[in-house]
């Protein structure tokens, strides 16, 4: 601990159920709702009945995803760097780190724009597709490119609410983003017959309002006489720190989406019944992962806060009630996944073959949230506190784990061998991150 965190005083705050509830159950509403964009355009595209749109708004939101998922360390850097702000009792500093994230936000929006032809080419050129869905590809990317800066602030607002705990605030944000979406959507196609490029526009008008409701609610309620100067938000260090903070969150997120890739490229190896039914099953993971995330944003908050204040017992606690209300969401995610899960996979599908094969891996699927709790709370905390560095090694750690499993277990247990590495991977993040946690919370509070 440094001798600057030393000299600042303790503030100790109480951490109760309430509170942690009091997070938790907005964001896991506002997570869950986040796949809503992307459906919302496929339903309202697929009204149509032109299988090249269809396919189009599905390139479309594959390469969104990813945009918007390697920029998503605004969020959780900010949420971070705000909690410990806030701990602190530093509320220029609070106010900076909002100011600054949003320029930021800003700056990687415009050179996303900038960079737009060459990053769609890149991408229809790894994704493939008829001309005709290419066609409608760019017609939707070329609009929706254009609400990159829009969405990046979302990110920042909602990662500075959190960090505050404001998460109704951001929760209303969010309801704002999908509904504005929805309708704008449902007008533009379905009312003034725009095809793709109603679909796109619906969508980047939607980020757009919800960015301008969004500093409307927050720039009013900051503290002018804390209001911190152009000096202080362009300070060299500051902007180093959340620079360095959101490269490790980067290469931590780019690492989990190249495992999870990985599964899906080795699935598709073994043939098209695996393959869905393997993409069927992660469907039970992404689920568990959404109803998780939202006391890992409860643990973000309180940990950085409590590192902020340099209060150890907030800090315990909070690790111990957000991991208590996690592993009893975990475990009963795993009951309904064992008692619904057939029920589910012949609701997502009608194909006898791929029924069966679901089935028999159905076992494996309703481990994950079990053998993923860990990592998930331990992620929230690890963003909380800004030790993000630990973060990144102990995920490249588990990634290096993750291969050599498969290595041994896919030649000798087929698909098998292919979930038991995915367990392993999911288990070894959180009892890496577990295991580190001990020594940095020793060096941070003494």
């Amino acid at each position: 601990m440094s001798d600057a965190a030393s000299a600042q005083p303790i503030r100790p705050f109480p951490v109760t159920h309430r509170g942690i509830l009091a997070i938790a159950v907005p964001m896991t509403l506002a997570y869950l709702s986040t796949p809503m964009l992307g459906i919302a355009d496929m339903a309202v595209i697929g009204r149509l009945g032109d299988a090249a749109l269809i396919g189009g708004v599905a390139l479309g939101a594959v390469i969104f995803d990813f945009i918007f998922a390697t920029f998503n360390f605004l969020r959780s850097g900010t949420t971070g760097l705000t909690a410990q702000a806030f701990g602190a009792g530093n509320r220029t500093e609070t106010q900076a780190v909002l100011l600054r994230a949003l320029l930021l936000a800003g700056v990687i929006g415009v050179a996303v724009i900038a960079l737009g032809r060459p990053l769609l080419a890149l991408a229809l050129f790894g994704l493939g597709g008829s001309p005709a869905v290419q066609a409608a590809t760019t017609t939707y990317y070329d609009i929706r490119i254009l609400s990159t800066p829009f969405a990046l602030a979302n990110y920042v607002l909602l990662g500075w609410l959190v960090g505050l705990g404001r998460a109704g605030a951001g929760l209303m944000l969010q309801t704002v983003l999908n509904g504005a979406n929805i309708a704008l959507t449902v007008l533009f196609v379905l009312g003034f017959g725009w095809g793709m490029a109603g679909a796109a526009l619906g969508t980047t008008i939607g980020e757009a309002i919800t960015a301008c409701l969004g500093l409307l609610i927050v720039l009013p309620s900051l503290d002018r006489s804390a209001r911190p100067s152009r000096a202080t938000i362009l300070d060299r260090a500051a902007l180093i720190r959340m620079v360095a903070v959101n490269r490790d969150i980067m290469i931590r997120s780019f690492a989990l989406l190249f495992a999870f890739g990985f599964f899906a490229s080795r699935g598709a190896t073994m043939g098209d019944v695996i393959l869905a039914a393997n993409a069927i099953l992660m469907n039970f993971f992404l689920v568990g992962g959404y109803f998780l995330d939202g006391f890992a944003a409860a643990a973000e908050q309180y940990a950085g806060r409590a590192v902020g204040a340099r209060y150890r017992p907030a800090f315990v606690r909070s690790v111990k009630l957000t991991l208590g209300w996690g592993y009893m969401l975990a475990f009963l995610a795993a009951a309904v996944f064992a008692l619904g899960g057939p029920l589910a996979i012949d609701f997502m599908t009608a194909n006898a073959d791929v029924r069966a094969t679901a089935r028999e891996f159905l076992p494996w699927a309703v481990l994950t949230p079990i053998a993923g709790v860990l990592a998930f709370e331990m992620d929230g905390v690890f963003i909380g506190a800004t030790w993000s560095r630990d973060m990144r090694n102990m995920m490249l750690a588990s990634l290096g784990l993750y291969l050599a499993v498969w290595w041994w277990a896919e030649p000798a247990l087929g698909a098998h061998g292919l979930w038991l590495a995915l367990l392993v991977f999911l288990s070894a993040r959180g009892i890496t991150l577990a295991w580190r946690c001990r020594a940095r919370v020793k060096a941070t509070f003494g």
